[in-house]
């Protein structure tokens, strides 16, 4: 009897054993994962999804359905917005510290620079051959340094120009106005017409055209007027090349405008947001355009489209970077996140609005994208105004913060456009030089 009994009790100590060792394995604490991610304050124009009209609202939600269904881990995504001015004081600075962006979701224009950090990680293995097949090549080039890939394009922008009709009308310039929606292209010839037309006969205190050298806003722009006889900019090494006739040519034009009243008065002293409000004043003929601006001119009909002198026009992608904070755990859930919603059509549709960087999406939303077909046509006009190029933004020896003082003197007339093209050549080859001499890449 006392053996049956022990029997029982050893087999009952046994089973609860197994019960417990089961009922720990099944609850077995998963590892609690915070990521931030951060995003300047970024519109967003989305057609799947109308009630989205910010990058960080998409995120979030992005986010909140990822962390629903990862099983890896608790994760929990953090969106931390930023204003462009602080962008060094949210990223760089922030590096080894609590509040280190894991996931950054900008235009490449700023997250390239970071690549070089050798925090920006490779993002190669999460990149089927079908997403890769689904964007363009030029997408994926203007995303990868040495052969691998370190930015994942989501959409993007086309930079053009826009111009008001009536103006053009008043001054007798009906030629050149388009009453359809397509992207003009003008002749070098025809552009100083237009200029000194409208310069001529538009009443006071109007303008033909935006220009700005107050500060380092104007690198892009400027950098694709310098195009406008045909100069490449960079050459076969990647390092500048203002100093080539075309170029000189460019600036000889672009400094020829002062005196002749293309710009608002001392352009030298004026910034983007100052052209901005002349032309929404009426004030200004011809100024910056792409299609995130498109719901700021309800009257669609009032405006024309046009390239850069030149025929050129510039994209700015946006997209994914991931930052190694030295935790693999974290590094892993943050590919997964940015993996998650490329192979998501709710939250890869919200790309369309912008121009989608996946043509699977483009051709899904095609008929509900405002000027879709005109900015993939005029796709042969885009110019890859980095290419590549290390230490493009951040502190003073950058090539945005030393390009724009030379340009500051063109446009007040104190140097003369061989004497720009020079200073221009020295100080931002010597930006590309010291970027390269302090590149490091993520392996």
């Amino acid at each position: 009897m006392k053996r049956k009994l022990y029997h029982i009790l050893l087999a009952a100590v046994l089973c609860c054993g197994i019960l417990i060792g089961c009922g720990v394995k099944e609850t077995e604490k998963k590892e609690d994962i915070t990521l931030i991610v951060k995003v300047p304050s970024l519109i967003m124009n989305s057609v799947s999804n109308p009630d989205i009209l910010d990058a960080a609202t998409f995120l979030q939600q992005a986010g909140d359905a990822f962390a629903a269904q990862y099983e890896e881990a608790n994760v929990t995504i953090q969106i931390e917005s930023f204003d462009y001015v602080d962008e060094i004081k949210a990223i760089t600075e922030r590096f080894d510290t609590e509040d280190a962006a894991d996931i950054l979701y900008e235009g490449y224009f700023n997250m390239a620079s970071y690549i070089h950090t050798g925090r920006v990680v490779p993002l190669d293995n999460i990149i089927s051959d079908d997403l890769w097949n689904d964007i363009d090549d030029a997408s994926w080039a203007m995303s990868m340094v040495n052969g691998k890939t370190y930015m994942m394009p989501f959409c993007s922008m086309q930079n053009i120009l826009i111009y008001n009709k009536q103006h053009f009308e008043s001054c007798g310039l009906e030629k050149f106005v388009s009453d359809e929606t397509k992207i003009q292209n003008w002749s070098m010839e025809e552009w100083t017409e237009i200029l000194n037309t409208l310069a001529e006969k538009l009443p006071d205190r109007t303008y033909p055209i935006m220009m700005y050298g107050k500060n380092n806003q104007g690198d892009t722009h400027i950098m694709t007027f310098m195009r406008a006889y045909g100069g490449a900019i960079f050459d076969k090494d990647g390092n500048f090349d203002f100093e080539s006739k075309e170029t000189i040519q460019a600036l000889e034009w672009i400094q020829e405008g002062v005196s002749k009243g293309w710009y608002p008065p001392h352009p030298e002293n004026l910034e983007i947001s100052d052209c901005n409000e002349l032309f929404s004043n009426g004030q200004l003929s011809i100024h910056l355009f792409n299609n995130a601006s498109l719901n700021l001119y309800d009257n669609s009909e009032d405006f024309g489209y046009v390239n850069f002198p030149g025929n050129l026009a510039t994209s700015f992608v946006t997209g994914f970077e991931v930052i190694d904070n030295g935790d693999e755990a974290k590094i892993k859930a943050a590919k997964d996140f940015i993996q998650f919603i490329y192979k998501n059509e709710e939250w890869i549709d919200i790309s369309a609005g912008n121009i989608p960087a996946c043509r699977s999406v483009a051709e899904k939303y095609s008929d509900q994208i405002t000027m879709l077909d005109e900015f993939i046509s005029n796709a042969a006009h885009v110019v890859d105004f980095m290419n590549n190029s290390p230490n493009w933004q951040g502190d003073d020896t950058s090539v945005r913060s030393v390009f724009w003082p030379s340009i500051h003197e063109l446009l007040s007339e104190t140097i003369t456009p061989q004497e720009c093209a020079k200073a221009l050549n020295e100080a931002c080859n010597a930006a590309l030089q010291t970027g390269r001499e302090n590149s490091k890449l993520h392996e």
